[in-house]
């Protein structure tokens, strides 16, 4: 096996890296968070287009570019570097493989060349905050999480020919300015419970939805990644495949591999922004002097320092093993989770050691060092936290059995 990256995906990071350094510096970052976008239309208009980043990991029969989940992560490894906000998880990393592998060949052949342009954005919509269920990055994805049958959630009722959505989402990504919605909705009640999958179209202009739909931008832990809360009253949908008889089989399944995919990518970008934050703190203890000497040459500061870089260099390995095993055929290990828990341990290590050695200002909101900090914490909150994490990829890799009540024993292969 080569590990060696090809000429190809090292013109990708290249060329996204070289943008990101013209157009998303981090005072164009806060300006373009406070948009009601919440992100820089310009920004993704020039990586859309110029670089067709939406439509990297998808078909070229769709307007793709045919390329892998490995290169994905590289691209999505430099945004993360500049932390640049921007609609391309929520768009081409969650919504555009679930219509690519559920939804009808007219739905397929209508949505997807939008998406792949950037013309057209999109969220994926799960009941209250169970992103990370629906995804079985915490856990197993087969229960009632998107209602169950019971108040709450969201259910989906067949009215004549179409269906109707009622509901909440409370943390939903890009939720408040995407133009086609994905939501994970429960039909049937009890008699013939089932989750599926429904798209609803908000018509261009309609920031608030109409329709019954309400959508509103909640404040996050990191502004750079928005979420929003999203209200469904009696909202007309369309459900994502032929018939209900035939969308609902593999749904589960579908969400994990979508979900495994989605963690190696995410756990790539932490690593971008890891070693950004890294590199920072670097130049600035060779810079910054304490009695009459760089800190950066004190041994305790060199320890720390090394400390981080051996983290981030292993998350970088374990990000890019995951990205290759999501691009292998299905049926192959699902280790997203896994690179994804050791990504953010890094992030936040190297974002804690860098707010610490870079003294007071790096506690201040005018440095970028904080909103790294923060990358890791709102990504913990979002897709689960470490340890969750972790949990679920050694039930997965059945690291314990259980022998009875309260007893757990390790398996020993």
């Amino acid at each position: 096996m080569d590990a060696r990256l090809t000429a190809e995906q090292e013109e990708i990071r290249r060329t996204v890296r070289e943008l990101l350094l013209k157009r998303c510096g981090p005072e164009e970052a806060r300006a373009a968070v406070r948009t009601g976008e919440g992100y820089d239309a310009g920004l993704w208009s020039a990586l859309s287009e110029q670089l067709g980043l939406p439509g990297l990991a998808l078909p070229e029969g769709y307007g793709g570019v045919g390329c892998s989940v490995t290169e994905l992560a590289l691209a999505a490894e430099e945004l993360g570097r500049a932390l640049a906000p921007s609609p391309l998880l929520s768009t081409s990393v969650l919504v555009a493989p679930l219509i690519l592998a559920l939804g009808a060949e007219r739905q397929r052949a209508a949505l997807l060349p939008l998406l792949t342009s950037g013309r057209l954005t999109a969220a994926l919509v799960v009941p209250g905050t169970a992103l990370a269920t629906a995804l079985a990055l915490t856990c197993d994805n087969g229960g009632g999480w998107a209602g169950g049958g019971r108040a709450g959630g969201v259910q989906a009722r067949r009215v004549g020919d179409g269906w109707r959505l009622y509901g909440e989402a409370g943390q939903v990504l890009d939720g408040h300015s995407a133009g086609l919605l994905l939501v994970a909705a429960h039909a049937g009640g009890y008699a013939r419970s089932r989750t599926l999958l429904f798209l609803v179209r908000v018509p261009y202009g309609e920031a608030g939805g109409g329709g019954g739909l309400v959508r509103v931008r909640q404040t996050s832990i990191d502004e750079t990644r928005p979420v929003a809360r999203l209200e469904l009253r009696d909202v007309e949908a369309e459900l994502l495949g032929a018939e209900a008889g035939a969308a609902d089989v593999g749904v589960p399944s579908v969400l994990a591999e979508v979900g495994d995919a989605a963690a190696a990518v995410l756990a790539a970008e932490a690593v971008g922004a890891a070693d950004r934050v890294l590199e920072r703190t670097v130049a600035y203890a060779r810079q910054r002097e304490q009695f009459g000497r760089p800190i950066g040459s004190f041994q305790a500061v060199k320890h720390r320092l090394a400390d981080v870089y051996v983290r981030v260099r292993a998350a970088r390995s374990a990000a890019y093993y995951a990205a290759w095993a999501a691009a292998a055929p299905p049926g192959g290990e699902r280790v997203g989770g896994l690179a994804l828990a050791q990504a953010l341990d890094a992030l936040r290590m190297a974002a804690g050691e860098g707010i610490q050695l870079h003294g007071g200002i790096g506690f201040t909101w005018e440095h970028e060092a904080q909103l790294y900090f923060k990358r890791a914490a709102g990504d913990e909150a979002i897709f689960g936290p470490v340890h969750r994490l972790r949990g679920r990829a050694a039930d997965m890799a059945g690291v314990f059995t259980v022998d009875g009540p309260g007893e757990q024993r390790a398996v020993r292969g």
